[in-house]
């Protein structure tokens, strides 16, 4: 009996026993009454059926609604158990585990912020020392110009077969088969020698493990896998601590662009600088020439009107000219010189007992 069928009885009995209580209780009092006295028991008895019958029907309602909801869950969880099985069976196959290591190390460059071609570069082929033909499936560029070789593909067949496990003792083994895959895999991409064939590579290589459950549930098998791989070179990374190493790389190159774009800057000012030197040198020189050639226009005039209008005006004076020969007036005016700031502004902002 489910827990609405109970609650439905306790109901039924307790509208039952006020019932009977009311009709016992109207009889007793209107024993000498005239027949129709019972009228009040049938309304009352009349108002408790139509109040069962609201109740059977929403309870009718709300059953129908439960039962829809439970098989509408059924199907959910059935067609959540088909992908489910799906996906398990797609990521044993060696291609699509690959190709999901290789999105999963997608999505980390891109968090991390990285440019492609610029910051990184995908699947690039190259030829180790022991001419090898390798192709990892990253290569990150340093700002110092170094790389950082990763390489995204993990055996992890263990490690679902240990999930699918019910048996203790089954999990155990199948994680203990995760972690001998994963340190066969250290072993392989050691021997693959990947810093050899990019010649400003970093002397080691990053093992991307796609996710962090696969490093933990291997590291319960095998506590030294960790030192194992750095012993060879081999830097097993999670997209967490990958994340932080990216991280710091992105941090690196912004650091580097602003030194370029610093750099950029003092070598602009020093041009505009020189070009400001040799514009005051030629202001200097004009300067120096126009003071020159007010001395000698006024010297010219001087001249003029001691040798020239004296003659002139003894032919105003004869009146053999109709009008007197103008005389030039001399030019007064001086030729502000170049100073150097420290004479002009003494003070920062400030100008020495001057306005303006």
């Amino acid at each position: 009996m489910d827990a609405a069928s109970l609650l439905l009885g306790l109901l039924l009995g307790a509208l039952l026993a006020t019932a009977i209580t009311l009709g016992v209780v109207a009889l007793r009092g209107r024993s000498t009454a005239a027949p129709d006295g019972l009228e009040p028991v049938h309304e009352s008895l009349d108002h408790l059926h139509r109040l069962l019958a609201g109740i059977e029907r929403d309870r009718a309602t709300a059953h129908g609604e439960l039962r829809e909801q439970v098989g509408t869950i059924g199907q959910t969880s059935a067609l959540l158990r088909q992908e489910t099985a799906a996906l398990v069976t797609a990521l044993r196959t060696p291609h699509v585990r690959g190709r999901w290591g290789e999105l999963q190390l997608r999505r980390v460059v891109e968090v991390a912020g990285l440019l492609e071609h610029c910051d990184f570069v995908e699947q690039p082929g190259a030829t180790t020392a022991q001419g090898a033909a390798v192709r990892p499936d990253l290569v990150v560029t340093l700002a110092d110009g170094r790389q950082v070789v990763v390489d995204a593909k993990v055996p992890f067949t263990g490690y679902i077969e240990a999930v699918q496990a019910t048996d203790p003792a089954v999990r155990a083994q199948r994680v203990a088969d995760h972690a001998r895959q994963l340190r066969v895999h250290v072993d392989t991409l050691a021997a693959r020698h990947y810093p050899t064939a990019f010649g400003t590579a970093a002397p080691f290589t990053v093992l991307f493990v796609p996710s962090d459950g696969f490093l933990t549930t291997a590291l319960e098998a095998e506590p030294a896998l960790l030192e194992h791989g750095f012993g060879r070179d081999v830097v097993i990374a999670t997209p967490s601590t990958l994340l932080a190493l990216l991280r710091t790389v992105a941090y690196s190159w912004r650091q580097e662009r602003l030194a370029q774009d610093a750099a950029a800057v003092l070598e602009t000012g020093r041009t505009v600088h020189a070009r400001l030197s040799t514009l005051s040198g030629h202001l200097t020189r004009l300067g120096s020439a126009l003071g020159s050639a007010l001395t000698r226009y006024n010297e010219t005039v001087g001249s003029y009107e001691r040798s020239v209008l004296v003659a002139t005006r003894r032919f105003d004076d004869l009146g053999v000219a109709e009008a007197p020969v103008p005389t030039p007036a001399p030019v007064e005016g001086t030729v502000r010189a170049l100073r150097p700031p420290a004479q002009e502004l003494p003070g920062f902002g400030e100008r020495d007992g001057t306005t303006g």
